[in-house]
């Protein structure tokens, strides 16, 4: 796996995970749950989507490189909303905004590893 990958991935669920444990001090251990499981659904669609792409873009020719992010893309989105669909059917005492918030979180990651790159 590329570098920048694994950091990527490493340091989503390591703010997945620390956010879990401040908003367990800070609230309940409910809510602590639900933003790890929320990080975690952002995690999990990310290697998905990872896994996928990089499986099917060995090749130099654009179209299949195209071909293969526009797969890993449909399982990030399947993985997603599969993720959100369980937990919301499984999980009764979800806390919502922390679920959101453990989700969006991974989103965060992006950013500074644009700026890590300058």
């Amino acid at each position: 796996m590329h570098p920048q990958v694994s950091w990527i991935l490493s340091r989503q669920a390591a703010l997945a995970v620390t956010l879990a444990v401040i908003v367990g001090v800070a609230i309940d251990v409910n809510a602590a749950v639900s933003v790890l499981i929320g990080g975690s659904i952002g995690f999990v669609a990310n290697l998905g989507y990872v896994l996928r792409a990089m499986r099917m873009s060995v090749s130099s020719d654009p179209v299949k490189v195209y071909r293969a992010q526009a797969a890993g893309e449909r399982l990030k989105f399947v993985l997603t909303l599969g993720g959100f669909a369980l937990v919301f059917l499984q999980y009764k005492e979800v806390a919502v905004l922390p679920l959101f918030l453990g989700y969006t979180s991974t989103f965060v990651i992006y950013w500074l590893a644009l700026l890590k790159r300058r």
